[in-house]
């Protein structure tokens, strides 16, 4: 038989509510966007968060980033290039562009192409990575 514990925690109530995207991401995408655009939306804000180690600017503000297409199973496709095909991250910054898009919920699988064409100049950068490169 047994005992009663009286130190039980009680268990959590789970619901099937789709869980609320994090505040960020509520002020910057309406609710009633197509699931296609809010993936693509939350994709763009996570690649807003990975940096080149010898530029203090994003790669999506940097201009790295040639496209992203969500298609309907989810699956999202990342086109992206390097400042240069010399450059020091060459074979890590795809990799860690891919973990960050497949870590967002809703992402089925992220697949990430490198390409050199066209190539990446200053012409790309957003004009905020402009101003924060004194450019």
């Amino acid at each position: 038989m047994e005992e009663p514990s009286h130190n039980r925690q009680p268990l959590p109530v789970l619901s099937d509510a789709p869980k609320a995207p994090p505040p960020s991401a509520q002020a910057e995408l309406p609710p009633d966007l197509p699931i296609k655009k809010l993936i693509e939306g939350k994709v763009i804000a996570a690649l807003q968060t990975v940096y080149d180690p010898e530029i203090p600017v994003n790669i999506y503000e940097l201009g790295l980033i040639y496209g992203v297409e969500v298609d309907d199973n989810h699956d999202v496709k990342v086109t992206m290039t390097l400042t240069s095909p010399a450059c020091p991250v060459a074979g890590s910054l795809p990799g860690e562009v891919e973990r960050k898009v497949e870590s967002i919920p809703e992402v089925h699988s992220a697949d990430v192409i490198l390409i050199w064409e066209p190539p990446w100049s200053k012409d790309r950068m957003s004009e905020a990575a402009m101003l924060q490169l004194g450019l």
